[in-house]
Protein backbone atom coordinates (compact mmCIF):
# COMPACT_ATOMS: atom_id res chain seq x y z
CA UNK A 1 0.00 0.00 0.00
CA UNK A 2 1.28 3.40 -1.26
CA UNK A 3 1.32 5.85 1.68
CA UNK A 4 -0.10 9.33 0.86
CA UNK A 5 3.19 11.96 1.04
CA UNK A 6 3.78 15.06 3.18
CA UNK A 7 1.88 17.68 0.54
CA UNK A 8 3.90 20.63 2.40
CA UNK A 9 7.09 18.53 2.58
CA UNK A 10 8.54 21.11 0.08
CA UNK A 11 7.38 24.03 2.09
CA UNK A 12 9.08 22.46 5.03
CA UNK A 13 11.99 22.23 3.18
CA UNK A 14 12.07 25.48 2.27
CA UNK A 15 11.81 26.75 5.63
CA UNK A 16 14.51 24.38 7.34
CA UNK A 17 16.65 26.78 4.32
CA UNK A 18 15.60 29.02 5.42
CA UNK A 19 16.05 28.47 9.46
CA UNK A 20 19.90 27.09 8.43
CA UNK A 21 20.68 30.86 6.38
CA UNK A 22 18.96 32.87 9.47
CA UNK A 23 21.36 30.83 11.76
CA UNK A 24 23.96 31.74 9.95
CA UNK A 25 22.98 35.36 9.99
CA UNK A 26 22.44 35.38 13.46
CA UNK A 27 26.00 34.07 14.02
CA UNK A 28 27.87 36.31 11.38
CA UNK A 29 26.27 39.57 12.87
CA UNK A 30 26.90 38.07 16.57
CA UNK A 31 30.31 37.52 15.16
CA UNK A 32 30.79 41.27 13.84
CA UNK A 33 29.10 42.77 17.09
CA UNK A 34 32.07 40.53 19.54
CA UNK A 35 34.31 42.01 17.12
CA UNK A 36 33.12 45.87 17.27
CA UNK A 37 33.02 45.80 20.76
CA UNK A 38 36.81 44.19 21.04
CA UNK A 39 37.78 47.09 18.26
CA UNK A 40 36.14 49.44 21.14
CA UNK A 41 37.95 48.27 23.96
CA UNK A 42 41.43 48.02 22.65
CA UNK A 43 40.62 52.02 21.34
CA UNK A 44 39.57 52.81 24.63
CA UNK A 45 42.90 50.53 26.33
CA UNK A 46 44.83 52.98 24.04
CA UNK A 47 43.57 55.76 24.37
CA UNK A 48 43.91 55.58 28.33
CA UNK A 49 47.65 55.04 28.01
CA UNK A 50 48.02 57.65 26.43
CA UNK A 51 49.88 60.16 28.47
CA UNK A 52 50.07 64.07 27.88
CA UNK A 53 53.39 65.11 26.57
CA UNK A 54 55.45 67.41 28.88
CA UNK A 55 58.04 70.35 27.91
CA UNK A 56 56.73 71.09 24.66
CA UNK A 57 55.75 74.19 23.30
CA UNK A 58 51.76 75.69 22.78
CA UNK A 59 51.59 74.48 18.95
CA UNK A 60 52.90 71.12 20.06
CA UNK A 61 50.71 70.89 22.73
CA UNK A 62 47.48 71.86 21.33
CA UNK A 63 48.04 69.19 18.71
CA UNK A 64 48.82 66.25 21.16
CA UNK A 65 45.25 67.48 23.05
CA UNK A 66 43.42 67.90 19.43
CA UNK A 67 45.03 63.82 18.77
CA UNK A 68 43.48 62.69 21.80
CA UNK A 69 40.25 64.66 21.99
CA UNK A 70 40.17 62.92 17.90
CA UNK A 71 40.90 59.89 19.67
CA UNK A 72 38.32 59.85 22.02
CA UNK A 73 35.59 60.62 19.90
CA UNK A 74 37.12 58.03 17.67
CA UNK A 75 36.65 55.29 20.91
CA UNK A 76 33.03 56.68 21.32
CA UNK A 77 32.42 55.98 17.60
CA UNK A 78 33.34 52.77 17.94
CA UNK A 79 31.62 51.87 20.87
CA UNK A 80 28.41 53.47 19.23
CA UNK A 81 29.02 51.09 16.40
CA UNK A 82 29.51 47.97 18.74
CA UNK A 83 26.13 48.88 20.59
CA UNK A 84 24.74 49.30 17.47
CA UNK A 85 25.85 45.95 15.83
CA UNK A 86 25.01 44.45 19.14
CA UNK A 87 21.07 45.58 18.77
CA UNK A 88 21.57 44.32 14.83
CA UNK A 89 22.64 41.02 16.28
CA UNK A 90 19.51 40.52 18.29
CA UNK A 91 17.55 41.34 15.36
CA UNK A 92 19.11 39.19 13.50
CA UNK A 93 18.84 36.81 16.60
CA UNK A 94 14.99 37.13 16.22
CA UNK A 95 14.70 36.19 13.00
CA UNK A 96 16.15 33.12 13.41
CA UNK A 97 14.41 32.25 16.59
CA UNK A 98 11.33 33.25 14.07
CA UNK A 99 12.34 31.06 11.42
CA UNK A 100 12.95 27.95 13.72
CA UNK A 101 9.43 28.03 15.24
CA UNK A 102 8.15 28.34 11.65
CA UNK A 103 9.69 25.05 10.34
CA UNK A 104 9.12 23.46 14.12
CA UNK A 105 5.22 23.75 13.47
CA UNK A 106 5.83 22.30 9.50
CA UNK A 107 7.71 19.30 11.60
CA UNK A 108 4.73 19.13 14.09
CA UNK A 109 2.26 18.85 11.25
CA UNK A 110 4.20 16.25 9.29
CA UNK A 111 4.73 13.98 12.35
CA UNK A 112 0.92 13.98 13.02
CA UNK A 113 0.86 13.31 9.38
CA UNK A 114 2.93 10.60 9.65
CA UNK A 115 1.53 9.24 12.71
CA UNK A 116 -1.89 9.22 11.52
CA UNK A 117 -0.72 7.40 8.21
CA UNK A 118 0.90 4.60 10.86
CA UNK A 119 -2.50 4.78 12.80
CA UNK A 120 -4.11 3.68 9.54
CA UNK A 121 -1.37 1.33 8.24
CA UNK A 122 -2.01 -0.32 12.46
CA UNK A 123 -6.07 -0.38 11.82
CA UNK A 124 -5.59 -2.12 8.37
CA UNK A 125 -3.16 -4.78 9.57
CA UNK A 126 -5.61 -5.43 12.79
CA UNK A 127 -8.27 -5.58 10.32
CA UNK A 128 -6.57 -8.37 8.21
CA UNK A 129 -5.45 -10.36 11.29
CA UNK A 130 -8.80 -10.32 12.86
CA UNK A 131 -9.90 -11.37 9.21
CA UNK A 132 -7.72 -14.33 9.39
CA UNK A 133 -8.99 -15.38 12.36
CA UNK A 134 -11.97 -14.93 11.85
CA UNK A 135 -11.99 -16.99 8.43
CA UNK A 136 -9.42 -19.77 10.10
CA UNK A 137 -11.93 -19.85 13.05
CA UNK A 138 -15.26 -20.75 10.91
CA UNK A 139 -13.16 -22.87 8.48
CA UNK A 140 -12.54 -25.11 11.87
CA UNK A 141 -16.44 -24.65 12.82
CA UNK A 142 -17.27 -26.02 9.71
CA UNK A 143 -15.16 -28.92 10.00
CA UNK A 144 -15.89 -30.11 13.20
CA UNK A 145 -19.61 -29.82 12.23
CA UNK A 146 -19.23 -31.61 9.15
CA UNK A 147 -17.69 -34.32 11.45
CA UNK A 148 -20.18 -34.54 13.80
CA UNK A 149 -22.84 -35.50 10.82
CA UNK A 150 -20.29 -38.13 9.71
CA UNK A 151 -20.04 -40.28 13.16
Amino acid sequence: MKQAPFRLEPVLRLRRTEERAAGLAAAAAAREATEAAERAEQQAQELSTRTPPGGLDGRAFIAAMVASTTAAADVSAARALAVAQAEQAELVRVRWTEAAQRTKGLERLRERHVAALQAAADVAEARVVDDLVTRRHGTDRRREEEGTWTD
